[in-house]
């Protein structure tokens, strides 16, 4: 069991002891100027550090609460900037989209003007079958605008295809790298004659079969090929592509090759279609 401590001060006289000290610590220090001294030296010693140290945290805190206002600030301008890139990408991107659109609108106005003499309907391609190339696609006009079976159409420079079907307000075109697609073409330089058949694994190489041309024409690689006025559906004189091989045939009577297509089948987003029948014109 703790035993009650002997000795104890009243807080009342302790307070009037401390009180009195003071007091006499003033006096002293007013009557005689040196009393003060090792206070002053004592109170340096401690209270100087301590006050540095204060000092010292209220630098750090200081700092952090700059920091920490910096940082707000560094986040704020961050997210204007981030809205300003969105909105700058977003412009550009419609800027790249009318680029390219006017671009597309300008090859299809200079098409229009290389084939002055024929009617022509502008349409945007709506749908295409499955696969990389454009042998089967759909087409945003019909017969409200006009359109009919075998029509002609072209695009990108030169001959697209031909129209096989045809709804009230859509068509469908079977191109020529279609497999079913041939087409009777001649030389622009020569008028002789041959036949450029659609093949889906050639066109992997970017290139079409040409066949039965006369073994004594006189051609080489680079000339240009048309349609022929000897088609029966397709008109006369629109370009088709350029030789780039030929040689002759093992009967020695003909000559066969390779041509390169004027229109990238990969990327037609518009097209014009030529009103104009190849059986109304030979009418």
């Amino acid at each position: 069991m703790k035993r009650p401590s002997k000795f104890s001060i009243k807080p009342k006289i302790l307070i009037f002891v401390l009180t009195i000290i003071c007091i006499l610590s003033l006096i002293m220090s007013v009557a005689f100027s040196g009393f003060s001294k090792p206070f002053k030296y004592a109170a340096g010693i401690v209270i100087v550090p301590l006050q540095s140290g204060v000092n010292h945290i209220g630098q750090w805190f200081q700092g952090k609460a700059e920091l920490l206002n910096t940082v707000k600030e560094l986040k704020e301008e961050n997210e204007k900037l981030s809205s300003q890139i969105d909105e700058l990408t977003e412009e550009n991107s419609l800027l790249a989209q009318n680029k390219y659109e006017l671009q597309r609108l300008r090859e299809l106005y200079e098409l229009d003007q290389d084939y002055t003499s024929y009617e022509k309907v502008a349409a945007t391609v709506i749908g295409k079958d499955t696969g990389n190339w454009f042998n089967i696609f759909t087409i945003n006009k019909g017969s409200d605008d006009g359109i009919q079976e075998d029509m002609n159409v072209i695009s990108g420079g030169g001959l697209v295809g031909i129209v096989y079907d045809v709804g009230k307000n859509y068509a469908k075109v079977r191109s020529i790298i279609d497999d079913e697609s041939s087409v009777s073409v001649s030389f622009a330089n020569t008028s002789d004659t041959g036949i450029v058949s659609g093949d889906l694994k050639l066109i992997d190489e970017g290139v079409l079969n040409i066949t039965e041309i006369m073994a004594e024409a006189q051609v080489s690689e680079g000339d240009m090929i048309v349609t022929s006025q000897i088609s029966n559906k397709f008109l006369p004189g629109i370009l088709v592509g350029y030789l780039t091989e030929v040689s002759k045939n093992a009967d020695e009577l003909t000559q066969s090759g390779k041509i390169i297509p004027v229109v990238d089948f990969q990327h037609i987003d518009e097209v014009l279609v030529i009103t104009q029948l190849k059986e109304n014109l030979e009418d």
